[in-house]
């Protein structure tokens, strides 16, 4: 059973998938036509972003390049300046989406994403204090961001935790203040560094796809490949967990440990999208639930967010490349403008659906 796994209601219109050596693969069907027609969105963007820019090239030189066949300056285009950051924001933009999607059904609310209940804030604040404090670069800014991505997730749980159990609302309060700590510490520690290093803090706080290279595209993979698919393999039980605890465990899912793995997991994913991209805004949030309603699920689902969360991110960068070409604005300023309209419709559509 994979996440893109329909719900029992919708079964008459699922197929099944089968592949050698392995269980037969349910899904439904609009989700799997959902996820392909946006894979090809993402191509056909990616295809575009290859062939414009200061230096356009025809689409058959960007295919004799990658080919091998290409002139010094055409490789010098697409491997150096296009490539990287085009793989940088599928790979960055999917993380965020699936870990968006696995927090929204761990907090059963639309408004439970990484960025809200302080996730992406303790990924930031890990790398920044490893630059900042530890003059570190590399694998130190990485572990630094891990473990702050998962020591916050830590921290939330631990401070949500009450009853046996850990309610959405309250792990969405505490994040929300746990947020807003971080926010804080994130600022003195801008304002001990130098000037040289405050200034890419900032650019990078704001989350942004410049001077992206190979070395981002290498921890995005690695970090897709090791951790999307346990998120994956989560997605069935915290599904159940939406229906209720009693009911989830009635049906053999054991809550607290897949909401742990979930949170852990979700964290980690997280982590690796903002070392790729920064702590950009908004993605999580709305992947998931646009997902959700092209493919008229009535629960998140990984496989989709994933996918949406790619495209996000990666039409976010063209617009914000295209909308103001001499400027090179970052990524996160583009998410910003368009996720805070989105939060306030979010905000009020969810007060209008509790007081009805």
């Amino acid at each position: 059973m994979t996440d893109l796994a329909d719900p029992p209601r919708t079964r008459s219109r699922s197929v099944h998938l089968r592949v050698p050596g392995a269980v037969d693969v349910r899904v439904l069907r609009r989700s799997l036509v959902t996820v392909v027609v946006v894979a090809l969105a993402t191509a056909a963007l990616v295809v575009y972003q290859l062939t414009t820019g200061d230096f356009p090239l025809e689409l058959e030189r960007v295919w004799a390049t990658l080919s091998g066949r290409g002139t010094l300056g055409e490789e010098f285009i697409v491997y150096d300046l296009r490539l990287p950051r085009i793989l940088t924001a599928v790979l960055a933009g999917a993380a965020f989406g699936a870990s968006g999607a696995v927090y929204q059904s761990v907090t059963r609310n639309p408004l439970g994403s990484p960025d809200i209940i302080g996730f992406t804030f303790g990924a930031a604040f890990g790398a920044i204090f490893a630059i900042v404090i530890l003059d570190g670069s590399g694998w130190t800014v990485t572990v630094g961001a891990l473990a702050g991505g998962l020591g916050v997730a830590v921290l939330v749980y631990a401070l949500a935790y009450r009853g046996g159990g850990v309610q959405g609302y309250r792990l969405i309060l505490v994040g929300i203040g746990v947020s807003a700590v971080l926010a804080s510490l994130i600022s003195y520690l801008i304002l001990k560094a130098n000037i040289l290093d405050a200034q890419e803090a900032y650019v990078w706080l704001t989350g942004s796809l410049n001077n992206r290279g190979w070395d981002d595209v290498r921890i995005g993979v690695v970090g897709l490949a090791l951790l999307a698919p346990v998120l994956v393999a989560l997605g069935p039980g915290l599904r159940m967990t939406e229906m209720g605890d009693d009911a989830a465990r009635a049906l053999g899912v054991t809550v607290e440990r897949h909401r742990i793995a979930a949170l852990g997991f979700g964290a980690a994913l997280c982590a690796v999208a903002v070392l790729c991209a920064g702590p950009v805004t908004f993605v999580a949030l709305a992947a998931p639930q646009i997902a959700r309603r092209l493919t008229g699920s009535p629960t998140v689902q990984v496989v989709p967010s994933l996918v949406v969360g790619a495209l996000l991110l990666l039409a976010s960068d063209t617009a914000a490349q295209k909308l103001v070409p001499t400027a090179d604005l970052p990524v996160g300023i583009m998410t910003l403008g368009l996720g805070g309209a989105y939060l306030a419709w979010l905000i009020a559509r969810e007060g209008r659906t509790r007081i009805g």
